[in-house]
């Protein structure tokens, strides 16, 4: 039996590169374009993504692969964590801004001037 040896297809850079492009500027037109009102709610989603890809970037970092790939799985997580810890924050400090303050209640006045 001959065995062929097929070369690994060359990766186009060029494509990734215009494809990142792309949806860098298409993700912040869609994100200039939401109302405030819903930026909460959409930070939520956001740290949901961001909690899949820690759970990536451990099993990345964690594994048996060269220490390059390592390392880059490490600053994965780190980038990774510090968007949902500050999505978390953001999320809060908005969501105080809505809390209104709780009303006392006023004396009830009895009738005939006595209280």
């Amino acid at each position: 039996m001959i065995q062929e040896h097929v070369a690994a297809p060359a990766t186009d850079y060029w494509s990734l590169l215009f494809v990142f492009a792309l949806a860098t500027f298409i993700g912040l037109g869609v994100i200039r374009r939401v109302s405030r009102l819903l930026h909460t709610p959409l930070m939520s989603i956001t740290n949901a993504i961001s909690a899949i890809a820690v759970v990536g970037s451990i099993i990345v970092a964690g594994s048996d692969y060269p220490l390059e790939i390592k390392i880059l799985g490490a600053i994965a997580l780190f980038a990774s964590m510090t968007n949902i810890v500050s999505g978390f924050l953001i999320t809060d400090r908005m969501l105080k801004m809505f809390k209104t303050e709780p009303r006392t209640p006023e004396p009830k006045k009895l009738e005939g001037g006595k209280s």
